[in-house]
């Protein structure tokens, strides 16, 4: 597969506004462990090889172990997340998965367990993440082989 445009080159505001936003992201509290939970599930999600490649790595960096990285996409059939992973899993999927909506339940548990200052930053998380697997998926940006 070819990379289509390099919209980096092509609309270079448009990225910079981007990163404007991983930036808050990165600066707002939230666990850096966690920010890659979030990135990594929704690129599972979404099919994002780019995103998940970058997201592993980055995990894998801050600490995150090969195992928990592994079960990913069944997290709910394990105890290896805390409450508030679960919490924030449960949102990112949900928030990945629009055309569901968010449910009530599912915003009232994170609001319950994280809070709503630590809510809202997951949602902007996710948000962000959700824009670049777009970006990627759609431009056919590829991961460097190893």
């Amino acid at each position: 597969m070819e990379t289509r445009i390099k919209i980096h080159e092509i609309l270079p505001d448009a990225f910079k506004a981007m990163y404007g936003l991983e930036a808050y992201v990165q600066k707002s509290g939230l666990e850096k462990k966690l920010h890659e939970l979030i990135k990594i599930r929704a690129s599972q999600i979404n099919g994002c090889a780019y995103c998940l490649d970058m997201h592993t790595k980055d995990a894998r960096k801050a600490g995150e172990s090969e195992q928990r990285i592994y079960v990913l996409p069944g997290w709910r059939e394990t105890d290896f997340f805390t409450d508030e992973e679960q919490a924030v899993l449960a949102l990112t999927e949900e928030i990945t998965n629009i055309q569901g909506h968010v449910k009530d339940a599912t915003y009232r548990q994170a609001v319950n367990v994280l809070g709503e200052e630590k809510t809202g930053q997951v949602i902007v998380a996710a948000v962000t993440i959700n824009a670049w697997n777009r970006i990627a998926i759609t431009t056919h940006l590829m991961p460097e082989r190893a």
